[in-house]
This record gives C-alpha cells, structure tokens and sequence, in this order.
C-alpha cells in the first residue's frame, strides 16, 4: 500500500507554482495575481508609513514636551495674605523645597520658577510673551533648550541678557547681541498706584525647543531679575521638577506631595497634554481600523484571483483526482498559490513601508518643493516637520495582519477546489 505524502510535498509546490505561472490566454489568472500582489503591497506599504508617522509624531510631541517643560509642577494652594488681602500662591521657602525634592529617588532636577505674561518690544515691533524666570544651571538643564545644535548664541552669558525663543526673535527680528525691552503693566508700585515697568536686556541665547507653541512665546530670564521685574522678591511662583521615567510619572505623585508640603499641588505633564494624547490614542486606534479594512479588501483580490484560477483548471483539478490527488492534497496546492501571493505581497509591502519611514526627510523634502513650499504648517501642527519612527512591533503588526487575511481569505477558494467532484469536472471534456 503506497505511503500518504507528507503535506506540503515538493510535487504541491511545483503545481501551485506552475498554476501561478498561468499564461494570459487561460483567463487573465496572471494578471489577477499581479493584481493581487500590488494591492497587498501597498495596503501594507500604506498601514506601515502609517503607523510609523503616528509612533513619530508621538515621539516628537512627547519629547518636545519632556525636553522643554516641567516632568512634574509643584505648586500651592492660594491662601489670603495678610498684608494685601489678596490670594497668595507664591512659595517663599523654595529653595528648601528645591533641595528637599532634588532628594526624593528619581528626580533629576527641581527649578525654582516664576512666570508671567509680558510685551516684547525691538524697534517697531512688539509681541506678547511668556516670561520664564529661572536659574543658569536649571536652564541648562533643559535638553531641548540649551541644545547647541539649534541654538544661537552663548547659553553660558545667559546671567547677562535673556534667552529667547527662534520664533520670538523671527517676530521681533532679534539677533544675539540685540537689546529688547519687557513691559509689564504690573511694576513698580508708587504713591499714585502701579505704573508699567520696562526694563531692556541683552539677547545672548537664541534657542529652538522644535515646537512652535514655545518657541513662539517664551523668554527665559535670570531668577532673581526675574523676581524683581514682577515683584516677587524672595517667593517664586513654581518649581519645576524633572524625573528619570516620565512616562511613569504618576508614580512620583504621592511622594513629591508628601515632600513639597501639606498645601502643595502637582500638575503632570499628562495633565497638562491628557487631552491630546487621548485624541491621538482615539486616532490611532481608528486608523488602525481604517487601514486594516484597506488590507483585507487588498486580501480579497486573492479570493477573486484563486476563484478564477480554480474556474479554469477544473479540468487539471480532475485528471489529478482521478491519479490519487486526495482532497487535502489539492487544497493545499491552492492554498499555497494564494499565501504565496499574500507573503511576497506583504514583504514587498514591509520593504517600502520601512524604506518610506527611514527616508521621510528628503522624500517630504521633495514634496514641499514641488508643492511650492508650505505643505506642514507649524502653527498648526505644532512641530515643525513630519516625523516617523519604524517600531518593530508596528512593522510585526501589519506583517501579522496581512499574512493573517491572506491565509484565511485563501481557505475558502482552496476548499472549493478540493471539494470539486473529478467526474463533474470531466464530464464534458
């Protein structure tokens, strides 16, 4: 009695690779294949690009944010000062509170900050801005702001002047070495009530933090000037902490308040972007879906393509039944024919996928140019060019996700053919 062949046999694969080898004049079945193929190659491509330009664009907001923003910001609750009988939020001890979270594991940094709302004057322009008062080596600390690469000026003078934003300067039109003037309406208090202060500083640091939202507003100055220019002397308005794993920032929470003091508040960076982050998780996660249809209409091509190839060999379909092909036998032989398609599809699909996310700059480079410039708002989106990021689980994602449609689409046309009675099939041959 002859042995049964093993499935997937040498002679299952010399079949389905002759089947897939169908001239043009036995029913278009090649060109169904091409057809085929370049959809699940470009179904991938386009889920691959995808998800890659949404892991960068998250990767770049999230750093932007962690490179030039407080990780964690402790502040107090208002209380009413007895001397003026306004609310009081300032903290007077923050150079004790400073050191005392510095010690707590996990913190990198703890700045004492004060803050406010100015007018930027060079000239004849004006602008409104954010005025960041802070200590040289806390602003050091900044990786997004104190980077050489992007930056102009001497960062180590910054005692000296102020340090603006790339956008600042654009809209004043400063250069290192410029002199601008701050007006504060709340200054210098008199006899006759508050008259405006305006006081000019030196431009030595000219920095670029990659999002237009800060480059665009803030101003960095010294502490102690900056507590004199808003009548903050001795009390600062915040501190500014840094730790090593922000994305596991909560878990810091109960610690710096427990350590900051029984009327201290904390505000995460998560707070401050949770509504963002929650629209770009609620985006991808429909993109995902979006794309994934895209790949299985990309994977229905193959059923089309197997149902006409199984059409037109239903002849060859019986002669091999009839020489002892078992069921099993000839629905793996179509099922390789549609796999094949689905796995040189998604392969070729992978390679320019990881090809678009690894050469995104010069091929968005390119686009701009023949667009005539001006394709990426950053005003609008924030950052200022179009990132990816190729993450080998995204790229293990849509590989699973094609493969997977392709081999379950691939199923029914397959059985259809292993099910075809060999006397019907040459019964009019």
């Amino acid at each position: 009695m002859a042995a049964t062949p093993a499935p997937f046999a040498p002679f299952e694969w010399m079949i389905a690779w002759r089947y897939l080898r169908a001239r043009r004049a036995e029913g278009g079945v090649s060109t169904m294949t091409w057809i085929s193929l370049i959809g699940i190659t470009l179904a991938v491509f386009a889920l691959i690009a995808t998800l890659s330009v949404r892991s960068g664009f998250r990767a770049e907001f999230v750093d932007t944010i962690l490179g030039a923003n407080a990780h964690v910001t402790v502040y107090q609750i208002g209380e009413v000062s007895a001397d003026t009988g306004r609310i009081d939020r300032t903290i007077a001890d923050y150079e004790a509170k400073a050191e005392a979270l510095r010690a707590v594991d996990g913190v990198t940094r703890a700045a004492p900050l004060v803050r406010g709302q100015v007018m930027a004057n060079l000239r004849s322009r004006n602008a409104g801005v954010q005025v960041y008062g802070m200590n040289a080596a806390d602003l050091a600390g900044l990786p997004r702001i104190a980077d050489p690469e992007t930056s102009q000026g001497d960062i180590s003078r910054f005692e000296q002047g102020v340090a603006i934003g790339s956008g600042v300067a654009q809209e004043l039109g400063a250069q290192v070495g410029d002199r601008i003037k701050l007006i504060s309406p709340n200054g210098v208090r008199t006899a006759f009530g508050t008259s405006p202060r305006i006081n000019a500083y030196e431009v030595t640091y000219i920095f670029s933090a990659g999002r237009y939202d800060i480059d665009r507003v803030r101003v960095y100055l010294p502490l102690a000037e900056a507590q004199s220019f808003f009548n903050r002397e001795g009390v600062v308005d915040e501190i500014e902490v840094m730790v090593d794993n922000p994305e596991g920032v909560d878990g810091y929470s109960r610690t710096l308040l427990q350590t900051a003091g029984e009327r201290a508040q904390l505000w995460t960076w998560r707070d401050a972007s949770a509504g963002f982050l929650r629209a770009l998780e609620v985006e991808d996660n429909v993109m995902f879906i979006i794309l994934s249809i895209l790949v299985l209409i990309a994977a229905m091509n193959i059923v089309s393509g197997l149902i006409m190839l199984v059409k037109n060999k239903g002849r060859d379909i019986g002669i091999l039944r009839t020489m002892g092909l078992t069921e099993g036998s000839v629905l793996r032989v179509f099922f390789i024919c549609g796999a094949f398609t689905g796995i040189i599809g998604t392969a070729m699909g992978v390679i320019l996928g990881c090809l678009f996310a690894l050469y995104i700059d010069p091929l968005f480079s390119f686009v701009n140019y023949v667009m005539g410039g001006g394709v990426w708002d950053p005003s609008i989106r924030g950052i200022y060019a179009l990132p990816a990021q190729l993450n080998a689980s995204d790229v293990l994602s849509a590989v699973a996700l094609s493969l997977g449609l392709s081999f379950v689409v691939t199923i029914f046309p397959a059985r259809r053919a292993a099910r075809m009675n060999p006397v019907e099939a040459l019964r009019y041959e």
